[in-house]
């Protein structure tokens, strides 16, 4: 009798963690309409939490879980989410033989505010690819993968290779980066932003000069902060609040900000004194994915 457990007899949960763009220069627009990009990844320990049961159904599925903040993935249709797509990608790239591969059923404890520009939806779609692709059985290499994550989003590449990283052109061309395991406090004002909207804003600075960003770490700016700013007063206020107790800054398009502590202890200070209707999270930075230890 064999001493190998079948994958379907029971349901691991998989980390998914979130990052802050700790700066982000816009240096150009590119001929195929996406912006060309600098910024500096930084991986926190905030973790949405997914589990991949595999089934006789053939079908990739997502099924909501309990666990999950109330009405965290309801808006997202089935076809439309990350990881659901994610599966179905990885499943086409594995050509004749995906058509025997068993189906699975994703479950989503959503963690990572949705629209906050903490990466949650991509890293979602990140840790889909690599942990189907070992329990599938598959052994494609991080560059595969990645290859395949960009098509999902730009910032998966940076959770496929599950590192804090500098991070160019679209935010794919990565090249890791040693960070200390800083503290930080990451506000959420009750705003939702159109990445698109940001993206497309004609007052947006486009040509920011491209920089040698090796080392370059606490320098540096998020160039859509200005037209989050004006077009968005709650972010503008809370990037005031949390700015007198030290620099805040924009991660991606918003809505969230951040700023750096010291300690664990300055920024949990600092939280119990969040103005009411503004969520917040004291955070660890990592340098690692707490799934590549899950996944070694």
């Amino acid at each position: 009798m064999s001493d190998s457990v079948d994958p379907r007899s029971s349901i691991e949960w998989w980390p998914a963690p979130a990052k802050l763009n700790l700066w982000l220069h816009v240096t150009g627009r590119r001929d195929d309409g996406y912006h060309d990009l600098q910024t500096l990844f930084q991986i926190i320990d905030l973790c949405d939490e997914l589990s991949f049961e595999l089934t006789d159904d053939p079908r990739i599925l997502r099924v909501d879980d309990q666990g999950a903040e109330p009405g965290a993935l309801q808006q997202v249709a089935t076809d439309d989410d990350l990881c659901v797509r994610a599966g179905r990608l990885l499943r086409e790239q594995a050509g004749a033989a995906g058509a025997s591969l068993p189906g699975v059923q994703i479950r989503v404890r959503k963690r990572i505010p949705m629209g906050g520009g903490l990466g949650g939806g991509s890293s979602d779609a990140a840790t889909s690819l690599r942990v189907l692709n070992h329990l599938w059985g598959l052994k494609l290499d991080r560059l595969a993968l990645a290859e395949l994550g960009l098509r999902l989003g730009a910032d998966v590449p940076v959770f496929i290779h599950g590192q804090s990283a500098y991070g160019e052109g679209r935010g794919e061309r990565l090249e890791p980066a040693e960070l200390s395991n800083r503290w930080y406090l990451v506000l959420q004002p009750p705003v939702t932003i159109s990445t698109r909207e940001i993206f497309q804003a004609p007052e947006l600075t486009r040509n920011s000069p491209v920089l040698t960003i090796a080392g370059l770490i606490d320098e540096g700016r998020n160039d859509f902060e200005p037209v989050v700013r004006q077009r968005y007063p709650e972010v503008a206020r809370a990037l005031d609040w949390l700015g007198a107790f030290a620099t805040a800054r924009l991660s991606g398009t918003g809505a969230c900000i951040f700023a750096r502590f010291h300690a664990r202890a300055e920024a949990e200070r600092v939280r119990a004194e969040v103005p009411a209707g503004w969520r917040a999270w004291a955070v660890q930075g990592l340098q690692c994915s707490p799934l590549e230890s899950r996944l070694d």
